[in-house]
């Protein structure tokens, strides 16, 4: 019979030897120190073909160099993938019926005859680990979990699957997800490699082709599906992903930060993360417009304002061209140049793509005024009429000036002036909305709302066929002709991203927050992509739903669907998500909410004092403290806190200072997780916006531990 299962993990042997978890200890202590001695011999072996890749380049002649660089970048890119597996590269373990053992590991290593000391997590041979249950186990008899910090085994946690087979098994620890639910959370996420659940495998591990389609309410792991999912497709298809490109999209800037080193845990340094205010290459926006400008600005009715801004002649153009041929005075006026814009832009919709057509237009107008006896006598020379008017000085200046090549920030600006945005938006905008926005588009940075409207205006301005510049080469003329390897620029400094013109999969996570403009942004990125969109319907703040429904659907075209649905809230205690609950089914009553899995006997607490409310959180958990607020309420709180000490917390410093501690809107908050969570004025973040009550659930249900409400 098997050893009665213990939730004791070990501290000393006894008087009598060694326990038996003591022993457990010991054995997988063993095993991971033979890995990680194999790791270091994979390392020799990477730094041997990167100094093969250096040798290369002694042949004397291009193809060598070639081969160095190819060399060199394959050996730098596997020394980080070995270099980023240090911490957990064990974490697993399958006990089967055969008797065979099989260890799972974030990467696969394999000992001096090949045969493997550790399966990679995404390898089909793994999948067991996180498919298998008591009902269907795949012939496993022992799901082991193993912690570990550095080379050092601290901790197992056993799954018994099959008690009747499990004679000389040990079975020890509290189960591996129940550990790794009460773990305190730090300033990132950390991966959940070592815990997934079989529904959220399932999700992981869906076709590459086509769009899977997650839905599930807070806590259920969404995120991290999407995170491991992208390492997973990276890891069976690396040649398609890697090559056309992964993309993770999140809802702020925060959110990033917060998940960007989940994959290269997981070994996986290629994808590229973007929150929705950088989705253009320049712009870096972090702040929200208010709820009434932003369900203006994310519309689908604003694009024929924009049209208009681009089709519409610059302010500060010339309003008149003068110049004479053969005695004869050309001359046109602002209503005749506006004829000649338009003629223009009816041969090229593209104003940055049209200056050619432009300048055609204008060399034919002008020919037009010449006297007829003057075209007739001299129409065998229309040809060297066109050549001596485009030649001049004074035209190329003017052309310049009339038709210039202008940037999509420039268009935006420009409807900063009411007036002018008055006649774009007519039949479109009420008087108040015009004002609204052009107060906005008149702000020192842009927003996140801003950032499709600039992507459209990209779109609908062209490019200007300009020659591609070269990169500044700041040793040029120093006689060095390289001054780095491969290896160099990938350890070195990150170089500057840039977002692709379509990537090979896209990743769209807090899905349902999405505005009509987020998505057509998305679709043109991913126009030849693959995706996974992760999103629960009952936490968007979109206003309009189903606008934006029909926008994902419009990006996504005719691809095939693969849904799933995840239903156990694995973050919050039960206590805490029943408390947010009454808010999620005052909006969508008729929509099933997830079961949160587990009691701490914690219900949420109310405050009337936020210092009080901060500082009883500070206390509570030895984790993160997350203060959401409303949006416009982010700088008054941080102040207060900034201004209240804590006394006990840190000898009396101000609360601000504490390192667990961060302020976020409500709405940055989407995606994120803390110990404790002390949401201020719930009634103020539902008089934001609309979808208000929505919004509030989400901020209710970031806490894992404890959650604080602060009613002032």
């Amino acid at each position: 019979m098997a050893t009665a299962p213990t939730t004791d993990q070990p501290d000393n042997a006894n008087a009598s030897g060694p326990t038996a978890a003591e022993i457990e200890l010991s054995i997988e202590q063993k095993h991971v120190e033979r890995v990680h001695d194999r790791l270091e011999v994979m390392r020799d072996q990477a730094r041997a073909y990167e100094a093969e890749g250096h040798r290369r380049a002694q042949f004397g002649h291009e193809g060598g160099l070639v081969e160095r660089d190819v060399i060199v970048y394959q050996a730098a890119v596997w020394m980080r993938k070995l270099d980023s597996q240090e911490e957990g590269l064990v974490f697993g373990r399958l006990d089967f019926e055969d008797g065979e053992i099989r260890h799972i590991g974030r990467i696969g290593v394999r000992d001096e005859e090949y045969e493997p000391l550790v399966v990679d997590w995404r390898a089909p041979a793994a999948a067991a680990f996180y498919q298998a249950t008591a009902t269907e186990r795949q012939d496993v008899i022992r799901r082991r979990t193993i912690r570990c910090t550095g080379r050092t085994v601290v901790r197992l946690d056993d799954d018994l699957l099959a008690p009747e087979l499990a004679d000389g098994l040990t079975v020890v620890g509290d189960g591996a997800l129940m550990a790794a639910l009460t773990r305190k959370r730090g300033a990132v996420m950390h991966d959940i490699v070592a815990t997934i659940q079989a529904e959220q495998d399932k999700a992981v591990r869906a076709p590459a082709d086509g769009a899977t389609l997650i839905t599930g309410g807070p806590g259920t792991g969404k995120t991290a599906v999407a995170l491991h999912r992208a390492a997973y497709l990276l890891f069976n298809e690396r040649r398609r992903f890697e090559a056309g490109g992964v993309l993770i999209v999140g809802p702020s800037s925060v959110f990033v930060s917060y998940i960007e080193q989940v994959l290269p845990s997981l070994g996986e340094q290629t994808a590229a993360l973007r929150s929705l205010g950088g989705l253009v290459d320049g712009v870096r926006a972090t702040r929200h417009d208010p709820a009434h400008l932003a369900a203006v600005k994310g519309s689908l009715s604003l694009l024929p304002v924009l049209g208009r801004a681009v089709r519409a002649t610059p302010a500060d153009t010339p309003r008149e061209f003068r110049t004479t041929y053969h005695g004869h005075v050309l001359r046109f006026d602002g209503r005749e140049l506006d004829r000649l814009r338009q003629r223009a832009l009816d041969r090229n919709q593209y104003p940055n793509a049209a200056r050619s057509n432009a300048a055609s237009a204008l060399v034919e107008a002008a020919w037009e005024q010449l006297p007829q006896e003057l075209r007739e006598r001299r129409r065998t020379e229309r040809t060297l009429f066109d050549r001596e008017m485009r030649d001049r000085t004074e035209f190329e200046l003017f052309l310049e000036q009339w038709w210039p090549h202008r940037t999509a920030a420039e268009v935006l600006r420009a409807c900063a002036e009411p007036a002018a945005l008055a006649h774009f938006g007519r039949d479109v905008l009420t008087k108040e909305q015009a004002a609204d926005l052009a107060a906005s588009f008149a702000a020192a940075d842009f927003s996140v709302e801003d950032v499709p409207l600039l992507d459209e205006l990209a779109q609908l301005l062209g490019n200007a066929p300009v020659a591609e510049l070269e990169e500044e080469d700041p040793f040029a003329g120093t006689g060095v002709t390289e001054v780095s390897s491969w290896a160099d620029r990938l350890g070195g400094a990150p170089r500057p991203e840039r977002v692709r013109v379509s990537y090979a999969h896209v990743i769209v996570d807090e899905a349902q927050d999405l505005s009509p403009m987020q998505w057509r942004v998305l679709g043109r990125l991913g126009r030849r992509a693959s995706w996974t969109i992760v999103g629960d319907p009952v936490q968007s703040s979109w206003p309009d739903p189903a606008e934006s429904a029909a926008a994902m659907e419009e990006a996504l075209g005719d691809r095939a669907h693969h849904r799933y649905t995840l239903n156990t809230n694995y973050r919050n205690s039960a206590e805490i998500y029943e408390y947010a609950a009454q808010y999620a089914r005052r909006d969508m009553p008729e929509l099933e909410l997830p079961r949160a899995v587990r009691e701490t006997g914690f219900p949420p607490e109310k405050f009337t004092d936020l210092a009080e409310a901060v500082r009883a959180a500070l206390g509570a958990v030895e984790g993160t403290v997350g203060v959401v607020t409303a949006l416009a309420a982010r700088d008054e709180v941080s102040a207060l806190l900034k201004a209240a000490t804590g006394a006990g917390f840190g000898g009396g410093n101000s609360l601000l200072a504490d390192k667990r501690l961060s302020v976020v809107t409500a709405l940055d908050a989407k995606g994120l997780e803390y110990d404790a969570a002390v949401v201020v004025d719930p009634e103020r973040i539902i008089g934001e916006s609309p979808a208000g009550t929505r919004t509030l659930y989400v901020a209710l249900t970031r806490a894992t531990q404890r959650l604080y409400v602060c009613e002032r």
